[in-house]
């Protein structure tokens, strides 16, 4: 388990409009470490929590549909 798991995931989803998608439809943060666990990413809520604090971003949800703002590019 890694932050830097958290930041491929973060990065992955930055690139590729699928999988960005798939993401944002999680609305709880541990509804998303379990997608992202299913996916082979190795991090827990607690690791996602401190990624997104340290780029100054929130997990919070927008729009309809759902979208993030938490993607790195």
């Amino acid at each position: 388990m890694s932050k830097q798991s958290v930041e491929d995931l973060l990065i992955k989803g930055g690139s590729d409009k699928e999988y960005r998608i798939k993401y944002d439809n999680a609305l709880s943060e541990e509804k998303f470490v379990e997608l992202a666990i299913a996916d082979g990413y190795e991090f827990t809520v607690t690791e996602l929590k401190e990624v997104l604090k340290e780029n100054g971003d929130m997990f919070e949800s927008y729009g309809n549909p759902p979208k993030k703002s938490i993607w790195l590019k």
